[in-house]
């Protein structure tokens, strides 16, 4: 009996199915998609906004989130109708970027460790400062690669996502992943990267304190994970060692992806929320989601993610036929 077509695989920390295409020949062509630049006009607010050399923090909207709720809830609100005035919106939140120095387009892998080290910083700085503020729930920060992926600038920037609610796809880690210790003894992101690193066959880059890998239920054709070898929930802890092996392994991996053609990606950071104590069950992480497919029906039918190349047969391209990804001039050395 021939095998099937798609291996359903589960997420053992969500418990949510991804089907993996695996009886299908990989072609490297079919992933070959170039990043398109954004429209931003021919101007970038980014180079002149806020002023400075170094890397900033640029406010693109304070109060960015009305929380409304249910068409009824808001209606309730408005005695009876839906359009809410502006005095009755709860407002909060914010849209903040961090920014690169000014001129700076080139992709995230191609500026050396040191300046994606104080990207990094950058964001550290931000989550501190939501702590510090306690207005909100968490602090979601992604990079949007190529139009795409949703990007609307060229300027190399990360941005920052002040947000009045814990994201459901956090939620549902954040549940998991508690449930998972209580089930198992032990943090379920401790164990992948100890089990990552001891089969291999999707570990991606690996050094002291990072480990880079796809994980076993990919969501997408070369999604990748990096996990920091130390156990801690929140970002914002991170010490200037972690940011610094954090800098190469993502510099690493992107690197690595960029030979398909520099393909648009969404990179997003998980943390813990700002006002609840995860420290036990929790690891925060980044996560590289290259967008190399369109949605097709199955997947808006079902929630069913549906990835067209399976993870192992991924990172195997990615490791032999691609190049190893060298220190530049601008690279500097891990502490």
């Amino acid at each position: 009996m021939s095998a099937g077509l798609f291996e359903l695989r589960k997420d053992a920390i969500t418990g949510w199915w991804v089907a993996t295409v695996v009886d299908r020949e990989f072609h490297r062509d079919r992933f070959r998609m170039g990043a398109l630049p954004a429209d931003d006009g021919g101007i970038c607010r980014n180079c002149t906004e806020p002023a400075g050399d170094g890397v900033r923090t640029r406010v693109l909207k304070d109060f960015a989130f009305n929380v409304v709720g249910t068409e009824e809830e808001a209606r309730a609100l408005d005695g009876g109708v839906a359009q809410i005035s502006l005095a009755q919106l709860r407002a909060t939140g914010a849209w903040k970027t961090v920014v690169a120095p000014p001129g700076e387009h080139r992709p995230l892998h191609s500026v050396g460790t040191s300046l994606i080290g104080d990207l990094l910083a950058g964001v550290r700085a931000e989550l501190l400062a939501a702590q510090d503020d306690g207005q909100t729930e968490y602090v979601q920060v992604v990079q949007n690669w190529g139009a795409q992926a949703g990007a609307r600038t060229n300027h190399l920037c990360l941005d920052v996502y002040d947000l009045p609610q814990v994201p459901h796809r956090v939620g549902e880690e954040l549940g998991g992943s508690a449930r998972f210790v209580i089930r198992e003894g032990e943090c379920p992101f401790c164990r992948w990267v100890r089990e990552e690193v001891r089969t291999g066959g999707r570990l991606v880059w690996q050094d002291a304190s990072s480990v880079a890998f796809a994980p076993y239920a990919s969501r997408s054709p070369f999604e990748m994970w990096i996990v920091p070898r130390r156990h801690e929930s929140d970002f914002g802890r991170s010490s200037d060692r972690d940011l610094a092996s954090m800098a190469e392994a993502l510099r690493q991996a992107l690197g690595r992806l960029s030979a398909l053609d520099n393909p648009p990606y969404n990179l997003v950071l998980h943390t813990a929320p700002l006002r609840e104590r995860v420290d036990a069950t929790y690891h925060w992480h980044w996560e590289i989601h290259p967008r190399l497919r369109e949605i097709a029906g199955l997947e808006l039918g079902t929630g069913l993610p549906v990835n067209p190349v399976s993870p192992e047969e991924a990172v195997e391209e990615l490791l032999t036929g691609l190049p190893a990804v060298a220190e530049t001039s601008s690279d500097a050395d891990l502490p």
